[in-house]
């Protein structure tokens, strides 16, 4: 594309779609907002496109230096491309989705709007303050939609959720001023490559970790999670989980695992250890929920922990398996809040006990939230197959107990995902009123439609979505194997301890 500046026409276009969106009536906010996020879609698509997977690490990189120790740097690796199509994607199903919104239509479309714009450039910025700007102003929008279009609890979850991601992340930006100091540069590509102290790494880790661990969220920073997406709007609960959640996945790959590789190495036990725990108790309470929301927000919890154990197995797999991991929750997550507010806007309640037997009145929607469920819980097939299969391989080669402790976890997980489809669209319909809502219309299931199609594509064909990162996976496993520890997995096999090397029956060699 030569030096077409493609990634600030992205984050363009939709700030000035929501400037445009508070000045106008409700009708003109909403095609305004439809049309940009649609032709962000686009431009992610020629992106995709244009993407040279055999080509330069870092792409469509655009640079102007602002002022000292500050420049408007942005590009892209395959990483950051698959998380801004994911971004681009669901944006245009959550400005459709939003017709039960009857109040400040035109702020409501802004803050969406806006919320892309920050989402884009978290994934995109090259600068460390530019990332940091980036990722702390995605708050705003979220936090105003959860308190002025959220449910009547909206104000204390939109507080809670603030005031968790906001503290978590005060320590990282007093951490980017001790590495700018130190490496006498803001450029990401240049700090990933840049030796820290291994005695000071581990300080500058737990400063990342205390940001990404409340935006993944870990275990037991993972409170704020429910309440907001059971407060917040049906597109709020989408873009929260579908992209905010990967944030702080992203975080730990782009920053934690190449900056601080012996860190990485020091802390990954204390990863492991959150990580069980998240995906074994938040699973357990997810089985005794008995609103729809709430047990979808604990399921979130649990798959982030396996993203979590995946990214610090220091091998391969697992790096792919967090990274299609993130994909497919991104996707399936979204898709099932979305199956949630179908429902509720005819029946305005999210009680499991409300329902029951809708595969007789509505089977349209019976089959897809079928497949969601199916892909949440990992068939072969769709998207949640691969993720967990490359995560737990990944696992696996470090250690057998994270990897079976998470396993339990995927379990549970089809037991809470079956319990809940077998008790809404399955069973007597003991209430009239959910006996007479009616099928999917023409709307809905244009929103349905794609997510279904994405899931089974990512099942069916993962590698169109893992050859843009292979390369930049690859390169992050040959900076961080020096620091690998030794797992259990490979001592098991009687091959002798020896740190930092790479064997062919060791945890990083994958020749099992």
């Amino acid at each position: 594309m030569g030096n077409f500046p493609i990634l600030t026409l992205m984050l363009l276009v939709p700030l000035i779609a929501a400037i445009a969106c508070i000045y106008m009536d409700a009708r003109a906010a909403r095609a305004t907002a439809l049309v940009a996020t649609l032709a962000n879609l686009a431009l992610g698509v020629v992106l995709w496109a244009n993407f040279d997977i055999g080509g330069a690490q870092w792409q469509f990189t655009e640079r102007l230096e602002l002022f000292a120790g500050f420049s408007w740097a942005l590009g892209i690796d395959g990483i950051a491309l698959m998380l801004i199509v994911l971004s681009v994607f669901l944006m245009p199903i959550c400005i459709a989705a939003s017709t039960s919104i009857t109040k400040r239509v035109g702020e409501y479309m802004a803050a969406f709007l806006l919320m892309e714009t920050l989402m884009i450039g978290v994934f995109a910025a090259q600068d460390l303050f530019l990332f940091y700007i980036f990722f702390e102003a995605g708050l705003i929008p979220m936090y105003l939609i959860i308190g002025i279009w959220g449910g009547d609890n909206r104000i204390y979850a939109a507080y809670k959720f603030f005031l968790y991601t906001l503290l978590g992340s005060v320590l990282m930006l007093i951490a980017m001023f001790w590495m700018v100091n130190e490496a006498g540069t803001t450029d990401i590509p240049t700090l990933m490559a840049y030796d820290f102290d291994p005695g000071v790494q581990k300080w500058l880790w737990l400063a990342f970790f205390a940001s990404f661990a409340v935006k993944m969220p870990m275990w037991p920073v993972h409170t704020w999670l429910p309440d907001a997406h059971v407060q917040a709007p049906t597109a709020g609960s989408i873009i929260l989980a579908g992209v905010l959640l990967k944030m702080g996945g992203y975080g730990f790959i782009r920053f934690s695992l190449p900056m601080f590789p012996e860190a990485s190495a020091q802390f990954a036990w204390l990863i492991f250890g959150l990580s069980m725990v998240a995906v074994v108790y938040t699973s357990l309470v997810a089985l005794v929920q008995h609103d729809m929301k709430k047990l979808i927000a604990y399921s979130s919890v649990a798959h982030m922990g396996i993203v979590t154990a995946a990214a610090f197995a220091f091998n391969v797999q697992g790096l792919e398996g967090a990274m299609i991991m993130m994909l497919s929750h991104g996707l399936v997550s979204g898709a099932l809040f979305l199956s949630v507010g179908i429902i509720y806007d005819r029946l305005h309640t999210r009680e499991i006990d409300r329902y029951g037997g809708l595969s007789i009145n509505m089977p349209h929607y019976a089959l897809f939230f079928m497949l969601f469920t199916m892909a949440s819980i990992g068939l072969p097939g769709t998207s949640g197959f691969i993720a967990e299969f490359l995560s737990l391989a990944g696992i696996y080669q470090i250690s057998t107990w994270v990897a079976f402790v998470c396993t339990t976890g995927i379990i549970l997980g089809a037991a809470y995902m079956l319990w809940l489809y077998r008790r809404v669209a399955f069973g007597v319909q003991k209430n009239a009123d959910a006996a007479a809502m009616r099928d999917l219309d023409w709307r809905e299931m244009a929103l349905v439609v794609p997510l279904a199609l994405a899931v089974l594509w990512m099942g069916v064909y993962p590698e169109s979505f893992l050859a843009p990162m292979r390369a930049d996976i690859a390169a992050l496993d040959a900076r961080i194997v020096r620091a690998a520890p030794e797992g259990d997995s490979r001592l098991k096999m009687g091959a002798p301890p020896k740190a930092g090397a790479r064997h062919a029956d060791g945890p990083h060699g994958g020749a099992h």
